[in-house]
C-alpha cells in the first residue's frame, strides 16, 4: 500500500485568524469614524464579504474543489453584487 502523506495547515490557518482578527478590529473602528453613512456602510459590507471570502475559501476548503464547484458557490456572490448596485444606484437618485 502506498503512504499518504498529510500537509500541514497550521501555519496558513494561524495566519488567516490573524487576518481575521485584524478585520474584526477594523469593523468595530469604523461605527466610531467621522465619516459619511454610506462610507460606513459599504466599508463594513466590504469587511464582511472580504471575512466570509477567508472563512469559505480556507475554512471550508474551497479553494481545495474543482472549478466547478467554486463556479456554483460564486452564483450567489454574484446575485448580491448585482443587488447591491441596484440598491447604491436608487440611493444617488
Amino acid at each position: 500500500m502506498s503512504e499518504v502523506h498529510h500537509h500541514s495547515h497550521k501555519k496558513l490557518y494561524i495566519i488567516i485568524f490573524f487576518a481575521l482578527a485584524i478585520l474584526t478590529v477594523v469593523e468595530i473602528i469604523i461605527p466610531e469614524l467621522d465619516i459619511a453613512y454610506y462610507l460606513k456602510a459599504s466599508s463594513l459590507v466590504g469587511l464582511a464579504l472580504g471575512k466570509a471570502f477567508l472563512v469559505a475559501y480556507f475554512y471550508m476548503h474551497l479553494n481545495e474543489e474543482t472549478k466547478w464547484m467554486k463556479w456554483i458557490a460564486a452564483v450567489p456572490l454574484s446575485a448580491f453584487l448585482y443587488a447591491a448596485v441596484l440598491i447604491a444606484e436608487s440611493m444617488f437618485r
